[in-house]
């Protein structure tokens, strides 16, 4: 049976765990070829090897998505190892601040923004050359709810996303005539390994936490890897520069 991505490359960075581990997972199912990236290596390598094991093509390279060289050296080796890259998921990111604006740390806010920022920029710069040259792509960043609107005591993380949704737009205005559409998702909070280690402190948080959802519980990172599978699907051959809320109707509200 053909799949749906047969003879498609596509690279993921944050691949090592949540959501882009799930993303690399149901790339790799639908038929892609999968470069993954991450800061950690050992985690990334062992799922880069799962995914072969299942049947599935996978290579993994380290990567520190604030420093352009890495992302160069990323994006090289994809076209070496697959010869192409057809989509990206810009999904690396942080998540550490608890605390008021005024007592923010200056340090915290740099390194924020060097990751969800700048990394995502990193790449579309350097992704979006090849995709042009090749007649098009499809790229989605990671936002979140907190880019969509308010995320008390996390405002330097939700400037952040808040820039991701602007890189965002704007780039897929400038490259929409060239072939290459570019999308956000934007989950609200996901059984992920970082939400588990948030709730180690107070596990009755996570009850709070499915209140916060109409839909009367949490994300599961399947559910955002199934969005993300969408918006480079010819499917969504019309849709770019959409910031897609994945809240289980939190910003309905």
């Amino acid at each position: 049976m053909t799949k749906q991505f047969d003879g498609k490359v596509a690279m993921v960075t944050g691949a090592a765990a949540g959501i882009g581990e799930a993303t690399a997972r149901a790339f790799a199912e639908a038929g892609a070829s999968v470069m993954l990236s991450d800061i950690n290596q050992d985690a990334g390598e062992k799922v880069a090897a799962s995914i072969n094991e299942a049947g599935g093509r996978a290579a993994f390279v380290r990567c520190d998505v604030r420093r352009s060289g890495d992302v160069k050296t990323l994006v090289e080796q994809t076209i070496e190892q697959f010869g192409r890259l057809d989509f990206a998921f810009n999904n690396a990111g942080v998540e550490l601040e608890r605390s008021k604006l005024a007592d923010g740390d200056e340090d915290l806010f740099d390194s924020i923004m060097d990751v969800n920022v700048k990394g995502v920029w990193q790449c579309m710069r350097h992704q979006i050359p090849l995709m042009v040259e090749a007649g098009g792509g499809a790229i989605v960043n990671t936002a979140s709810v907190a880019g969509l609107g308010a995320a008390p005591s996390m405002s330097i993380y939700s400037a952040s996303k808040h820039a991701v949704v602007g890189l965002t737009r704007s780039a897929a205005v400038e490259y929409g005539r060239r072939g290459v559409r570019i999308n956000a998702v934007c989950p609200a909070i996901i059984d992920t390994e970082m939400f588990r280690r948030a709730l180690a402190d107070d596990p009755r948080k996570e009850e709070l936490h499915k209140t916060m959802h109409p839909i009367g519980r949490i994300g599961q990172p399947e559910e955002i890897a199934a969005a993300v599978l969408y918006l480079c699907s010819e499917g969504a051959g019309f849709t770019t520069g959409v910031a897609l809320p994945l809240d289980g109707g939190y910003t309905a509200i």
